[in-house]
């Protein structure tokens, strides 16, 4: 089950993109929680801290313990240069509330796995399955074992085992999670432009050794 987070915040009592910039100048990240039939209120929250929330690789699919109120993250806007946080949005839950949430596959046991030792690969359609759980149940994580898979296998949800009481949030559909796929096997085509690229690489190498050459003389 996936832990619960703590993180301190202030109220803010100024919105909009002057109040946010100078926030971030001082390493506050603003946020904002809303749902449950109340008004949002405007928090902000320290940089670092949210920062190393966020490194736990769990922090979309946890609940998160707020400015004294339980929540979900839903979501977070990051700097398309530095990826830094820019904003946050967080849900308000209840202690046992309904939840859809995207939690990581975590695929195990490659080694006992027939079709990779052929030479297959794993082609991962979903790295997160959207689940429909208890708030205070949600998984961390799905496991899916690779063990004794051949080539052509495909990992569909419902070869998954669930942890008790989640449910997928798709429900009109059996999709597929992950296939082996067969190796790679390189063509005539491939084999000739291959032959072509390494031929003008060559050519090139030549030329720039020989100008090399004629610069050391005229030196």
């Amino acid at each position: 089950m996936s832990d619960t987070v703590t993180l301190a915040a202030e109220t803010r009592d100024r919105v909009g993109k002057g109040a946010s910039r100078a926030l971030r100048r001082d390493g506050r990240v603003p946020a904002v929680i809303y749902g449950a039939g109340q008004e949002p209120t405007a928090i902000h929250l320290e940089l670092k801290a949210l920062n190393k929330a966020l490194g736990t690789g769990h922090f979309m699919n946890s609940v998160v313990m707020v400015a004294g109120q339980r929540t979900l993250p839903k979501d977070v806007a990051f700097h398309p240069v530095t990826d830094q946080p820019l904003h946050v949005d967080f849900l308000r839950i209840g202690e046992h509330s309904t939840v859809t949430v995207a939690v990581p596959v975590v695929f195990t046991d490659e080694d006992e796995c027939r079709g990779i030792k052929q030479g297959g690969v794993l082609n991962i359609t979903r790295h997160e399955v959207e689940l429909v759980v208890d708030a205070a149940e949600i998984p961390s994580e799905i496991t899916i074992s690779l063990k004794g898979l051949e080539v052509g296998a495909s990992i569909h949800i419902s070869d998954v085992t669930l942890p008790k009481g989640a449910e997928p949030a798709i429900t009109d559909r059996d999709f597929a999670i992950a296939t082996i796929v067969p190796p790679t096997v390189p063509t005539a085509t491939d084999e000739a432009a291959d032959a072509e690229i390494a031929e003008t690489q060559a050519a090139e190498s030549a030329d720039d050794a020989a100008e090399g050459d004629e610069n050391t003389a005229e030196g």
